[in-house]
């Protein structure tokens, strides 16, 4: 493994494309060809290919996992974790982030043209979360990498993390899934349900041809970013942010307009908070996307295919796992991290257990909170002490 010095900090960052030309299979028994896969890189590769870190982004997130976000202008979405001297080293390890199959952000999805010339739109093939697992490892194996030091991921993320595991047991030497499940809820599925139903009933929406009418179906899709927000926030985190202050509400102002103003003369501060959520959104992402994706998680359930029993997934596993929740998050809740951590134990597999105190609610994972980085930091460390011990090619 790659081991430098702060003062000889690795900030090597790449941002790629690759295509592979005979596609991907996807389960539902459909091929998807050319199959393209964006991602980045930060840090370097060591001579024994021993140092690669995949980190597997959520719901709305990229491959910008650090470094600078070209398309928002914004740090990464991971920045204070990833990084020289952070708790995922980049002194010491080659990070891979890749936007996942379904997205918009550069791999093939429904914003991608077909053969014909026009984008998939809505007959692009119902996808899973081992679909994206599958074209992810494709990645990977075009890459010269045969087994990754770790799988981290959170949300989503976590998901493909656990997945990966379960997909390719000999691939993966250690795996941090964060604020995640084995399934998706009921309650999950609804939300989702939900964000899909204002997405479609847009105006624009056009039987997801928007396209080819100019137009995107925005205050659809804004809502729909409303909705899954509002999961993402602990009441208490909510509650300390706003209240229940009020402003101005900017429609007062314009000319003409007649509103009484006892009523809407002020807007809540947690609404336009809100609204600004949803119309930044709409500037970033696909709504095909978002239907696609959140599909593939309401369909995520590991223990579906072992006769509900979990932790048959996991026979045989000799990866070393670290499950981390929050306190507060309601959208995945400890009850589900905890229940991922049983069936890891019940298999047989090295797994630790954190829970971190936080009244922040699921956003934690991509928040400032120490215990959390420490926790990463500390997996990571143990873990190389492990595979190095294990006889790691060239480790050290």
């Amino acid at each position: 493994m790659i081991i430098s010095s702060e003062k000889e900090a690795i900030s090597v960052q790449t941002s790629e494309t690759t295509r592979f030309e005979d596609g991907l299979t996807l389960e539902c028994g459909e091929t998807i060809a050319p199959l393209d896969v964006a991602y980045c890189t930060y840090g370097r590769l060591s001579p024994a290919k021993d140092n690669a870190i995949l980190i597997c982004h959520a719901l709305t997130g990229d491959q910008y996992v650090a470094g600078r976000n070209p398309v928002t202008g914004k740090d990464g979405w991971w920045s204070r974790l990833v990084g020289p001297g952070k708790p995922v080293d980049t002194n010491q390890y080659f990070v891979i982030c890749a936007n996942v199959l379904g997205g918009c952000m550069g791999s093939t999805g429904p914003k991608s043209l077909k053969a014909d010339g026009a984008p998939w739109g809505t007959s692009f093939p119902p996808i899973t979360v081992r679909d994206m697992v599958r074209a992810q490892a494709r990645l990977i194996t075009h890459l010269g990498i045969d087994r990754l030091f770790a799988v981290i991921g959170g949300s989503m993320g976590g998901m493909q993390a656990i997945e990966w595991v379960v997909t390719y047991p000999d691939r993966v030497f250690s795996a941090l899934p964060i604020a995640t499940s084995p399934y998706h809820s009921a309650q999950n599925i609804a939300f989702n349900e939900v964000s899909r139903q204002a997405i479609s009933a847009d105006p624009d929406w056009h039987d997801g041809r928007y396209w080819a009418h100019n137009v995107v179906p925005a205050r659809g899709l804004a809502v729909a970013r409303m909705v899954a927000h509002i999961t993402y926030v602990s009441e208490k985190a909510m509650t300390r942010k706003f209240g229940r202050r009020t402003r101005r509400n900017p429609a007062a102002s314009q000319e003409g307009a007649q509103l009484p103003a006892a009523f809407f003369s002020e807007i809540f501060e947690v609404e336009s908070y809100l609204r600004h959520q949803g119309s930044s959104f709409v500037q970033r992402f696909d709504a095909n996307s978002y239907l696609t994706i959140t599909r593939a998680l309401d369909y995520f359930d590991l223990a579906a295919d072992h006769d509900g029993d979990l932790s048959k997934a996991f026979k045989n596993c000799t990866t070393r796992f670290c499950v981390v929740s929050f306190s507060s998050d309601w959208l995945f809740p400890t009850s589900q991290s905890r229940a991922l951590a049983r069936a890891l134990n019940q298999a047989g597999v090295n797994v630790s257990f954190v829970e971190i105190e936080s009244d922040r609610g699921h956003d934690a994972f991509l928040l400032d909170e120490p215990d959390f980085e420490r926790t990463i930091r500390g997996f990571l460390e143990g873990a190389r002490l492990h595979y190095v011990a294990a006889g790691a090619p060239h480790a050290g």
